[in-house]
């Protein structure tokens, strides 16, 4: 066991998106750009800033285009935007961001209840979406959300969820983010997920963007680790969850990826403590405690 580790990973952080989109009260753009600058200070290289959705079906990202005119944008940092569809994308082009996310289930009613479509109907609304971007010079990235469960359907076949990251990879996404959206996935669930992807997907084109409803997200990580995995999606403290899916408590939290991570000798390029610090500012803005174990207990090992 953990024989052929990785010697660093990339951490896709997800809090201003994913982690603010579902809080009830609207949180100040300048707090935003505030969170996305502490995430920065710390060493994080891929940010998801924000979404160009309609502010109709999520409110809290009616500032996109404020969000994103306001940041002070660094080297090396790669700003990403979720989008759902060609108006999404001609806003995040215009807002200058440097990659996009689009985004649907592996379960048909997961599908519709997010984005009021079936899985057919939603692929085919990203062919005005992914093409134009990477002609746009935009990198494009696929979310598959519902693939260890769905909170209408229960399990689901992986086979599905295989089938649609092959379709998005073909479109021309760089990468498909495979979601526990509801934090129901555990160990071996997760080896066999990715032994299937990875007999048609290379690793590098696979991402794991684990909620931790259950405590699993990190043992799931392991097993990732285990397999050539790189690439993880966290939320800073643990904010954020998933507004459609009922019980689903929180995203895995980057303080406690990175102290692992860290703990087992894998690269991050991200200055824990820093981290830290960051989830304090998120905490500040949202008013309420993190779930985040790390964010909690502090940074520090007996060691320190």
């Amino acid at each position: 066991m953990f024989d052929a580790l990785p010697k660093s990973v990339s951490i896709y952080e997800v809090s201003p998106r994913d982690g603010l989109q579902n809080e009830g009260a609207q949180v100040a753009t300048h707090a935003k750009v505030r969170l996305v600058e502490a995430l920065q200070d710390a060493g994080l290289k891929r940010i998801e800033v924000t979404s160009f959705v309609s502010p109709k079906w999520v409110p809290q990202m009616a500032d996109a285009d404020q969000v994103c005119e306001m940041l002070e944008r660094r080297e090396g940092v790669v700003y990403s935007a979720l989008v759902p569809n060609a108006t999404g994308l001609k806003r995040a082009i215009a807002a200058n961001v440097d990659e996009v996310a689009v985004f649907l289930s592996a379960s048909e009613k997961h599908n519709r209840k997010n984005v009021n479509k079936t899985v057919g109907q939603t692929l085919k609304a990203f062919e005005p979406v992914i093409g134009p971007a990477v002609e746009a010079g935009l990198r494009v990235r696929g979310y598959v959300s519902t693939l260890w469960g769905c909170p209408y359907e229960g399990e689901v076949p992986p086979e599905r969820g295989l089938e649609i990251a092959e379709e998005l990879l073909r479109a021309g996404c760089y990468q498909v983010s495979l979601g526990d959206t509801i934090g129901v996935g555990t160990p071996l669930q997760t080896r066999r997920i990715l032994e299937l992807f990875l007999k048609s997907i290379p690793a590098e084109k696979i991402a794991l963007h684990l909620h931790d409803t259950r405590g699993t997200a990190l043992a799931n990580v392991l097993v990732g680790l285990e397999m050539g995995i790189t690439n993880f999606d966290a939320s800073v403290g643990g904010l954020g969850g998933c507004p459609y899916a009922p019980g689903a408590a929180g995203n895995l939290a980057t303080e406690d990826l990175v102290y692992t991570l860290h703990g087992m000798g894998i690269e991050t390029g991200v200055d824990l403590e820093k981290l830290w610090q960051a989830g304090q500012v998120a905490e500040a803005i949202v008013g309420r405690e993190l779930p985040g174990k790390v964010h909690r207990a502090g940074v520090r090992s007996l060691a320190g």
